[in-house]
């Protein structure tokens, strides 16, 4: 469960009553009891969950998805709509375990819903991202990066949460292979075999040879042949303006761009209330909707579960493969 001052309990609430969803994979699910109902009250249904005091309290089989109760936020405390210390020690709890939860083995994938970055940081001051946050919950340093997806078509970057004065810097040939080979690891995963990943530019026009600057020339043309000797099949750099119409139409399963919102505005676009955002490179994958928690309408009764769907039905697909049957999603 994410933050619970949004629609986050909601979205939980409508997700457990999903038929196909509910049958595709066993549930092990981290928060306050009360605040799931306080949700399930908005979406006038009955999550029908069977509960666990802990961890170690986890039935042997359930027929129900469980819900591990943390009674970690009293519902009298509960502000809708405002970002709060005491959500943002609920959220970063619910996480942390479930994290946890995966890391030992017990669960194939993590999936929550949105969390406040605010509040976040009320509760963890070292959060930058949830990048940082899995790191640090479960000991892990190899790489990992954000991957925004929409239907079939995926979003890979080279930078993320950095300023952009910064970007240009942190542009070079060695992180752009490490993004496309974790961009490939995560699209095979998915399964797309083999992937087809289109590379921006990161100048006006792809640089337009030379004249607008000369980093596709000296930087992102040479990553992409060392790409493509490698064995990726992987084309570029293409200008950012027109390279998602192109991977839009069908010629490309993913786009590489080199900063975050020069990738995050095209997919919002094209369908912000179907996008996902996957957290992969870590031993299992974390997926969660690409909105927020619509502060605005929290209450209300009105969240828009398409994100959601997907996103859960994304770390399903992933968590799938390769892995023995009879584990839960955290």
């Amino acid at each position: 469960m994410g933050d619970p001052s949004g629609i986050s309990p909601e979205l939980l609430a409508r997700l457990l009553r999903e038929p196909d969803l509910r049958d595709a994979a066993r549930y092990v699910i981290f928060g306050d009891k009360r605040l799931l109902d306080l949700g399930a009250a908005d979406a006038g249904l009955d999550p029908d969950v069977q509960i666990a005091a802990s961890e170690d309290a986890l039935p042997a089989k359930a027929d129900k998805p469980v819900f591990i109760d943390l009674a970690n936020h009293d519902p009298a405390d509960l502000q809708r709509g405002k970002a709060t210390l005491a959500g943002g020690k609920a959220a970063t709890e619910n996480f942390r375990r479930a994290l946890r939860f995966a890391a030992s083995g017990k669960a194939d994938a993590v999936f929550f819903t949105p969390f406040n970055k605010a509040a976040m940081r009320f509760a963890y001051p070292g959060y930058d991202d949830e990048i940082r946050f899995v790191r640090d919950a479960i000991g892990f340093e190899g790489p990992a990066s954000e991957f925004n997806v929409l239907d079939t078509l995926w979003n890979a970057r080279v930078t993320s949460h950095i300023p952009l004065s910064a970007v240009a810097e942190n542009i070079t040939q060695e992180r752009i292979l490490r993004a496309l080979a974790l961009a490939d690891a995560n699209l095979r995963a998915a399964g797309f075999d083999p992937p087809r990943i289109a590379v921006a530019g990161i100048n006006p026009h792809a640089g337009d040879g030379g004249n607008f600057g000369r980093d596709e020339i000296e930087t992102i043309e040479p990553a992409v042949k060392a790409a493509k000797a490698r064995g990726f099949t992987v084309e570029g750099p293409f200008p950012s303006d027109t390279v998602f119409l192109r991977a839009k139409n069908g010629d490309f399963d993913a786009v590489l761009t080199m900063y975050h919102d020069q990738g995050q505005i095209a997919m919002k676009l094209m369908g912000f209330d179907r996008g996902v955002t996957l957290i992969g490179g870590f031993p299992f994958p974390i997926c969660t909707p690409a909105h927020g928690t619509a502060y605005e309408i929290a209450g209300k009764g009105i969240a828009n579960l398409g994100a959601s769907r997907a996103a859960l039905s994304l770390a399903i697909k992933m968590a799938k493969d390769g892995k023995e049957p009879g584990r839960a999603a955290a």
